[in-house]
């Protein structure tokens, strides 16, 4: 029997992605930007709660709950996705035009990428899966030492570009 899930190979498994409070249905994803929480560990963490504006996660009285994502408060506004210190929340924004996606994901690697730039997208394991174009790169005196980087991707990988190839240093 072959062990599959982050604690095997730290890459969460689609069984455990299902079983995530925190991942919304498809029909919310075509609605416009919404956060994807990919937390699918029981371990001590809140930050996204209290990062949240809008009140739209909740993690509860015990802090190793799962987050859980209330999709009809959630506006996508990307404030959780730097405030996670387990780098498991994404945006994703399925009508950012006719053919791509909009997927914000934190980025704490040096050199920065820049608006414009054509890069590798990569998948929750590292492995790329397509280009994507940067759209752009935020900070914030709240994110802490992270960035968060949108990258326009095709459609049909919206829901597997979690992140970007890590560009070479000058």
């Amino acid at each position: 029997m072959e062990n599959k899930g982050v604690v095997y190979t730290g890459c969460p498994s689609p069984e455990e992605l299902a079983n995530a409070p925190g991942v919304p249905s498809a029909a919310r994803l075509a609605k416009g930007p919404v956060a994807v929480i990919e937390c699918v560990q029981h371990i001590p963490c809140n930050p996204c709660e209290a990062a949240c504006p809008f009140g739209a996660i909740t993690v509860g009285d015990s802090i190793t709950n799962l987050p859980v994502l209330d999709v009809e408060k959630c506006t996508g506004c990307g404030t959780c996705v730097a405030a996670c210190p387990g780098l498991a929340i994404f945006t994703v924004d399925m009508n950012y035009s006719e053919t791509e996606a909009g997927v914000e994901f934190p980025y704490e690697y040096l050199p920065l990428p820049e608006k414009g730039m054509v890069v590798d997208a990569v998948n929750r394991c590292g492995e790329v899966v397509c280009k994507g174009t940067v759209v752009r790169v935020r900070s914030a005196a709240n994110f802490v030492n992270t960035r968060v980087v949108k990258l326009a991707v095709p459609k049909q990988f919206a829901n597997e570009v979690r992140s970007m190839k890590r560009l070479p240093r000058a």
